[in-house]
């Protein structure tokens, strides 16, 4: 492949190949998929379902932050800042107009 990378001002990448030109609106779809991602795994994770080897398991934690659900919740809240720039910026325009 002999195609040209560039830069967009948004931030996306534009690869340019014989006037194929890639959507950068593609990434901006991933970085939103993260945060519920995360929140689903965290929900998943955190809730007990009753078999024996969960409750063998969870007895011997001291600490409620160490486990799989805590740091799904902490990736969820780090991946945020997607959807808070969404929702600021169709708020803002929504009072401009």
């Amino acid at each position: 492949m002999t195609g040209v990378c560039h830069a967009s001002p948004a931030g996306g990448a534009i690869i340019a190949d014989e006037g194929a030109v890639a959507a950068p609106g593609v990434a901006e779809w991933l970085r939103l998929a993260a945060a519920p991602t995360f929140a689903i795994m965290a929900l998943v994770t955190g809730v007990p379902s009753g078999r024996p080897m969960d409750m063998l398991c969870s007895a011997g934690h001291g600490s409620p932050l160490s486990g799989m659900a805590p740091m799904y919740l902490l990736m969820t809240a780090f991946h945020l800042a997607p959807w808070l720039k969404l929702v600021s910026s169709r708020r803002s325009s929504r009072y401009s107009s």
